[in-house]
């Protein structure tokens, strides 16, 4: 099958579904409020309806066409090109006002599924042949408003609460784009949990400032699922505590430990406040909140990272810098359109030369065998050079069209934009690009998007470390999702 072929085909497959099934699922809600988005599963514990619990339902599923990074493999078969169906995140979200000061906060679910992420041919955690295995706890929180207004919010649990970006804590069924700036979540499954962490933190809104602290205990590497480091190498790596213990189990005298991780986020909102209920941050309120933020955050690990210089090993502080800017502002008010822009400036620093490949939901497993060429770990497939020691550009822009009553829904076009300037790449540009499409069938409750990403490919010689920039790859992606 052709890229152009697959082209034509998905966008037949977006016009078949949105004129025969989504014009009835349409038709069906007639009679609802399409201006209420929470319809929401819930039980009040008192009379007032200021105690409740409340359930939310997240899917979405996934149809792609990948051009696989060169010499990719797929079911032990090397194939240029893959189509796939998979479930990116499946989620059951249970919150709990259970006093006027405290709450509660679940969610269980689980990420990237398709055909091969429950294969031994994967990189699956545990490298398990059962495919019933996958789903687990992201979030358990427990947190206490102090006082009668937003000031200031204690918690702690297992929590995505982050200082980085307001997309290294995204409420993903809100995302503008098809996905999540991933980079963004810069250890996710290294030492996080799918980026959440065991952490005590403070937040609050006090006038127009959002703040948020945390300290959190990273897990070890050696514990995500995947075999861990072996051995110290020239380039960063997270520690992986068991190459620092000798034989009889007790640690050497130059063991790190796993140290603590610290964290800050700071947001000025020069119109409207964002909503405060959870520490997740929306993407986009498709124009029903004047929205204008510049923000900065800041994570730090002592001792995260160790590569070896020479004969000698060197532990890296783990230090990332970013700073943001949102802007998402009605039009006019009678046709609900609005304009979302958002850009961000990091600086991230693992340690020399870090560099780490990573595919969303892979459809590849590994590697053949292509003579004089070396390719990095885990850059089959999808994946790109995702997380890095340099600097990172990252930018969204879309347009909500005026609403309709149309089978396709309040349309969305968008751009998004991923530039990185690696250590590890001699600091020549890495650049990913995004063109969407979505469409509102209900605002974020029921919704569909097409989006084609354009990445670079890399592969090293054998004669040397340094990575060259192959030929680029696309991906067409399709997702239909629903959020109640």
């Amino acid at each position: 099958m052709k890229f152009k072929s697959a082209l034509a085909l998905a966008f037949g497959i977006v016009l078949f579904t949105n004129k025969y099934c989504f014009s009835q699922h349409r038709k069906w809600h007639d009679s609802l409020d399409f201006n209420s988005e929470k319809k929401n599963i819930r039980y009040n514990l008192n009379s007032e309806g200021t105690h409740f619990i409340q359930v939310n339902i997240l899917n979405q599923v996934w149809m792609r066409f990948n051009e696989n990074n060169p010499g990719s493999i797929r079911f032990g078969k090397q194939v240029s090109e893959a189509v796939d169906i998979g479930l990116r995140r499946t989620r059951l979200q249970l919150y709990g006002q259970i006093t006027d000061h405290a709450s509660i906060y679940f969610q269980f679910g689980e990420n990237n599924f398709n055909s091969l992420y429950a294969s031994n041919l994967s990189n699956a955690p545990y490298n398990s042949t059962n495919r019933k295995f996958a789903a687990f706890f992201h979030d358990a929180v427990c947190e206490y408003r102090c006082g009668s207004s937003n000031a200031l919010k204690i918690g702690g649990g297992l929590t995505i609460m982050n200082g980085l970006s307001r997309f290294s804590q995204p409420s993903v069924s809100s995302i503008m784009t098809l996905d999540v700036p991933v980079f963004l979540q810069y250890s996710v499954d290294q030492i996080d949990e799918f980026d959440r962490r065991l952490a005590l933190y403070a937040r609050g809104q006090i006038k127009k400032w959002d703040y948020r602290i945390y300290l959190s205990n990273p897990f070890p590497v050696s514990s995500n699922g995947t075999p861990p480091p072996t051995a110290i190498t020239s380039s960063a790596q997270f520690v992986n505590p068991n190459l620092f213990i000798d034989k009889y189990g007790n640690p050497l005298p130059n063991s790190p430990g796993i140290n603590n991780q610290y964290g800050a986020y700071v947001a000025y909102n020069f119109l409207e406040s964002e909503p405060h209920l959870t520490p997740y941050m929306t993407g986009t309120f498709l124009g029903k909140k004047q929205i204008s933020s510049v923000a900065a955050g800041i994570v730090y690990q002592s001792s995260a990272t160790v590569h070896m210089d020479k004969n000698d090993t060197v532990f890296n502080d783990m230090l990332h810098v970013g700073f943001e800017q949102v802007l998402e502002i009605p039009i006019h008010a009678e046709k609900q359109d609005a304009i979302h822009i958002m850009n961000g400036i990091y600086a991230t620093n693992y340690g020399k030369n870090y560099l780490r490949f990573n595919g969303i939901m892979n459809p590849a497993s590994g590697f053949a065998t292509i003579p004089s060429k070396v390719f990095p770990a885990n850059s089959y497939g999808n994946a790109f050079p995702m997380f890095g020691t340099g600097v990172v550009f990252y930018s969204q822009w879309g347009w909500l069209l005026p609403k309709n009553q149309n089978v396709w829904g309040q349309l969305m076009p968008y751009f998004s934009t991923q530039i990185a300037r690696y250590e590890a790449l001699l600091n020549s540009p890495m650049i990913i690009f995004n063109i969407g499409l979505s469409g509102f069938l209900n605002g974020h409750q029921s919704k569909w998007s097409l989006e084609y990403q354009n990445r670079p490919t890399y592969y090293g010689s054998i004669n040397t470390s340094t990575l060259y920039s192959g030929e680029r790859k696309g991906c067409l992606t399709f997702q239909y999702q629903i959020f109640f």
